[in-house]
């Protein structure tokens, strides 16, 4: 089970922007900026207001390394996300559709946000 992912993105004031819009649908917000010391970097936490389970922090991107999937109620709440991320600047890489490849009751939809990273919203029924 994973339990928090940290995306390393160029620009954090717009990828804020982006995931602030793209996964309101979910009830996934920001809500936990933290500060670094120590060397820590500074992070931006997103979850639901409790506990944060996405993270960003200003770096140099490597959108090839990594592909993630948050989890969505329905394929309606998938359709939104769809909606919302292209609203906000995403690229398509996947329209909403069942994906049967992988097994019946599999919906998704993957997008590219600004750093060019592919994630996915689905709905396993």
């Amino acid at each position: 089970m994973l339990d928090h992912i940290i995306l390393t993105v160029s620009d954090v004031e717009r990828s804020l922007a982006f995931y602030e819009a793209a996964l309101k649908p979910l009830s996934i917000r920001f809500f936990m900026p933290y500060k670094g010391e120590d060397g820590h970097p500074d992070l931006w936490g997103f979850g639901d207001g409790e506990r944060a389970c996405f993270w960003l922090k200003q770096g140099k991107p490597d959108p090839g390394s990594i592909h993630w999937g948050f989890k969505a109620e329905s394929n309606t709440r998938v359709d939104d996300f769809y909606r919302a991320a292209m609203a906000a600047g995403a690229k398509d890489n996947i329209s909403p559709r069942a994906r049967v490849e992988y097994y019946p009751g599999y919906y998704a939809a993957d997008v590219l946000d600004p750093d060019g990273y592919s994630f996915e919203v689905v709905h396993k029924s």
